[in-house]
């Protein structure tokens, strides 16, 4: 099999549809569609399913689809490190942060990058920390800026910041009356929390850990801080963000900190320890940690 002929095969396979992956490729229909019978027929192995016009991977189809990915993701690391042998201001750098970082951090960090090394491509994407380790892992971003705690020995972490949790609630909560609130008191009211993955609940599960209370179930989980704001202006339950992302909601006057202090939480930037580190990445990096 050839090179060509994997990336056909991924373009179809992501797209379900012949006509759309050749117009992606700058193809022909019939290029791709003998790119496709050509893979097929040299293994003996049909790969997709035909029904009228339509095109879908089968059972050997899906189980081919994360090994070709592979290949292709490593046809991309060798590229980049050989972009990096002839040096300059070339080359890719794939980002992926989680939503406090990415919302609060990481903007004008990019925008200094771009301005510095515009020869480098710059492509970016968002998700909570446990989707940006795992795009880590399959080889789909060069680096990772997260909060909280990182587990796992595949990864090489670098502090880049920090902040503080904060409790917010409506203004007219009870615990607002409060001079001060116990890690119990805490633990009998309602919540609305971020999602399970997310290092906004990583950190808040870890903190009630810490002073020996269960893992609190919330009456919502949802998936954004701007969700979790909302769901507290109704004057219902209590919630926890960063105090980046919850600064713009206290100017505002629509929630109110409690009073509770939650520990320093650490943003690390990320990358997994098996991965060429390229020099883009490297030129990034050097950047987070200019003052």
């Amino acid at each position: 099999m050839t090179l060509e002929q994997l990336r056909i095969f991924l373009a179809v396979a992501r797209l379900e549809h012949v006509t759309r992956a050749a117009k992606q490729l700058n193809l022909t229909q019939s290029a791709v569609s003998a790119a496709l019978s050509a893979l097929e027929t040299q293994h003996g192995v049909p790969l997709f399913d035909r029904v009228g016009r339509g095109i879908a991977l089968n059972e050997a189809g899906r189980g081919f689809l994360p090994r070709a990915e592979e290949v292709m993701r490593r046809v991309e690391d060798a590229a980049r490190w050989l972009a990096d042998l002839r040096g300059g201001e070339t080359g890719s750098l794939r980002l992926q942060a989680s939503q406090t970082v990415a919302s609060y951090v990481l903007p004008r960090h990019l925008m200094r990058f771009r301005a510095r090394h515009p020869g480098i491509a710059l492509s970016f994407r968002q998700g909570n920390t446990a989707q940006v380790l795992a795009a880590l892992r399959a080889g789909e971003a060069d680096l990772g800026l997260v909060e909280g705690r990182i587990d796992g020995a595949d990864f090489e972490t670098e502090m880049i910041g920090g902040d503080r949790l904060v409790l917010l609630t409506a203004p007219d909560h009870a615990w607002q009356r409060a001079s001060g609130l116990t890690a119990a008191e805490l633990a009998r009211g309602d919540w609305v929390l971020r999602e399970p993955g997310s290092g906004t609940r990583a950190q808040f599960d870890e903190a009630m850990q810490d002073q020996g209370i269960a893992p609190i179930r919330p009456v919502l989980e949802l998936p954004s801080n701007e969700a979790c704001i909302a769901a507290v202006e109704t004057g219902h339950g209590a919630t926890v963000l960063s105090a980046l992302a919850a600064a713009p909601h206290l100017d505002r006057g629509h929630i109110r900190a409690a009073p509770f202090a939650f520990p320093e939480r650490l943003f690390h930037a990320v990358r997994h320890r098996a991965r060429h580190q390229s020099r883009a990445a490297g030129l990034f990096l050097d950047l987070l940690h200019e003052r």
